[in-house]
């Protein structure tokens, strides 16, 4: 009962009242900025570790699907918990918003475990799939193996964030992720060369600053969940798994997951119909360098909506739900619009960061500006992935993720490859972004006319 009553909040919670732009600007500014400090962190880890040994860069390149696959069902997962939360807590429904926030703990055991085993029976096998180099292979198995068989800490922190994010929270997780990347960026330089006190670890240096970070990232969301007073309560005392919560947190965490996942299936796909030109290669692998500091603002302007659409679709609010939607929509436009600006005004610049040969530079910079024309329409695609997931329709989002990544960009890639040459492959990347953009407005005009139509318009 006490718990309870320390549940219930007196006050209408921002997300139902405040004006909406400054809503969406206040909860996403923090997580668009903690995203690009982790897209910064990714670059920086890349040019530590390649002027260390450049077999220390193939190798974490090629480990690179495996820690997609993690963060795919950490985050994919934690979605669901958001999904979850924010819905209840717009019903106002705040013993059942707990009871998924401590649900969402639960889940964090089950994806350990799984990558716990990976990381003790399956890094050699896999990175053996790739390469016979000795030193690449073993520096893959040093890195991999310490950041699955440690991954909890990741696991824990990234599901505490959206938690938080979830009761319309952006700020501690935001402080979260910073505090975590900037532990990792302090430590990566210390370990791996061996600076001062510091052991030279090389590559196993760089895994154990990334594992280090993740825990303090863990500790310090830790600490906000339990000894502040937020919105939800994580308590095991009198707990039950219930398969009914955890059903719904997996109608949308497992297409999530899934969303994720095929990420790593799709660059494994184009690296194969892209190796009859090593250059075409490499410009491929620092385009997904350079493009995560375009799409992870998006990525965290969908975050600070995602909370925003749950809570106004708990609470029946279709006019500021859809109020939510348009303005993410342009929000998500200006952002890929000034990436779509940068990589066909400075692509050779942008390229040049990386020390690229003529040969890359040659590819890279028609690639940049092709594949660029898609940042445009993904703005509108991810913020309609948003509203499917927000509303508790995750499979929309697994379809259309799908239809990009697999259907549509790997098939028309390779016909593209081999009507024309492998030069042409860029063109994958509009095209199939402008038809998922066509479905996503599909499913939207579907959901209007059945489930948003009984909601009440009434604006309070």
């Amino acid at each position: 009962m006490g718990n309870m009553e320390n549940s219930v909040k007196p006050h209408e919670n921002k997300m139902g009242t405040m004006p909406m732009t400054r809503l969406i600007l206040t909860m996403s500014l923090p997580a668009i900025f903690s995203m690009t400090i982790q897209a910064m962190y990714n670059v920086v880890d890349s040019i530590f570790i390649g002027n260390y040994d450049a077999d220390g860069l193939t190798a974490t390149s090629l480990a690179y699907p495996l820690q997609m696959l993690l963060i795919a069902f950490a985050a994919g997962t934690a979605v669901g918990v958001n999904s979850f939360v924010s819905r209840k807590l717009g019903e106002k429904n705040f013993v059942q918003a707990n009871d998924g926030a401590t649900h969402g703990f639960v889940t964090c055991i089950f994806n350990y475990v799984i990558f716990l085993l990976l990381g003790l029976f399956a890094v050699r096998p896999f990175m053996a799939m790739y390469t016979q180099n000795e030193a690449i292979l073993n520096y893959g198995i040093q890195y991999l193996t310490v950041v699955l068989c440690f991954s909890f800490f990741s696991i824990v922190q990234i599901m505490i964030e959206k938690t938080l994010q979830a009761t319309g929270n952006m700020i501690f997780p935001m402080l979260s992720q910073l505090f975590g990347a900037i532990v990792n960026i302090i430590f990566d330089p210390l370990l791996i060369f061996g600076i001062g006190i510091f052991p030279e670890l090389g590559v196993l240096g760089a895994a154990i600053a990334t594992v280090f970070g993740q825990f303090c990232g863990m500790v310090f969301c830790l600490c906000i969940l339990f000894f502040k007073n937020n919105e939800v309560k994580v308590s095991f005392k009198h707990f039950k798994l219930n398969g009914s919560t955890l059903k719904s947190i997996y109608v949308v965490g497992f297409p999530s997951v899934i969303m994720q996942s095929i990420g790593s299936v799709m660059i494994i796909g184009l690296n194969a119909i892209l190796a009859v030109s090593e250059a075409a290669v490499t410009v491929l692998g620092i385009y997904y360098k350079l493009q995560s500091f375009v799409f992870m603002p998006c990525f965290g302007l969908n975050q600070g909506v995602m909370p925003i659409i749950g809570y106004n679709y708990g609470a029946r609010k279709k006019k500021r739900m859809y109020s939510a939607l348009k303005r993410g929509i342009i929000i998500g436009v200006i952002i890929m619009a000034v990436g779509t600006i940068l990589m066909w005004t400075i692509p050779e610049q942008l390229i040049a960061m990386f020390g690229g040969t003529q040969d890359i530079m040659d590819i890279g910079v028609p690639a940049f500006r092709i594949i660029s024309l898609c940042f445009i329409p993904a703005a509108a695609g991810i913020i309609f992935t948003t509203l499917f997931q927000a509303v508790g329709k995750g499979l929309r989002s697994l379809i259309m993720s799908f239809c990009r990544q697999l259907v549509l960009i790997l098939p028309i890639a390779w016909v593209l490859s081999m009507v024309f040459d492998y030069t042409a492959v860029w063109y994958a990347f509009p095209i199939a972004e402008f038809f998922s953009l066509m479905l996503a407005i599909a499913f939207f005009v579907n959901l209007t006319k059945g489930d948003f139509k009984r909601l009440d318009q009434k604006i309070e």
